[in-house]
């Protein structure tokens, strides 16, 4: 792993690949002993998210089902704080257990909005579960039951995370060289 270049910035290697993939799978293993005979529904988040889901679902051993919704907040480098939904959730949520499957959290804004956003459908539980939490931007109070890993506060690209679109079929996270 060596330091690269997109677009305008720099990259340094942050996490590699097979660390990632063991984090995830202590994670896997902890939400097949928790959802054992509940048939949830993991709702993994677009863009970013398409990479870790892939990896996550995997190494889910239990009767399961995906489905995929794409919101949009983020702009460059940075959150816009406006969210929109792009492409919407079909499947009707009364009664499911939920887990939304995310790439990154860090403000905590577009998470507490979908949560809030499913519990008016009337699933059976809403559960959250990140490759990456940066729990000191966190802005609002948030359940995060299955972080894969805490971070510090950069800016990061890689395994499905990107910097303006590139990066996201980097097999490594990489953090931004200031």
């Amino acid at each position: 792993m060596d330091i690269i270049q997109i677009k305008d910035r720099k990259f340094k290697p942050f996490i590699p690949e097979a660390v990632i993939k063991e984090k995830i799978k202590e994670v896997a293993d902890r939400i097949n002993r928790d959802m054992e005979g509940k048939n949830p529904l993991f709702i993994s988040v677009l863009n970013g998210a398409f990479v870790f889901t892939a990896d996550l679902m995997r190494m889910i051993t239990i009767p399961c089902e995906v489905s995929f919704v794409k919101l949009a907040s983020y702009q460059g480098t940075t959150s816009t704080g406006t969210i929109k939904e792009v492409m919407g959730i079909n499947e009707d949520l009364t009664g499911r257990h939920i887990v939304i499957v995310e790439d990154i959290i860090d403000t905590g804004l577009t998470m507490k909005r979908m949560v809030e956003s499913l519990g008016t459908r009337n699933p059976a539980s809403v559960h959250v579960c990140t490759l990456l939490l940066k729990p000191d931007k966190l802005k609002v109070d948030l359940s995060v039951e299955y972080a894969v890993m805490e971070i510090p506060n950069d800016f990061i690209v890689g395994y499905g995370l990107d910097y303006d679109q590139q990066g996201r079929n980097l097999p490594d996270i990489y953090s931004v060289v200031e």
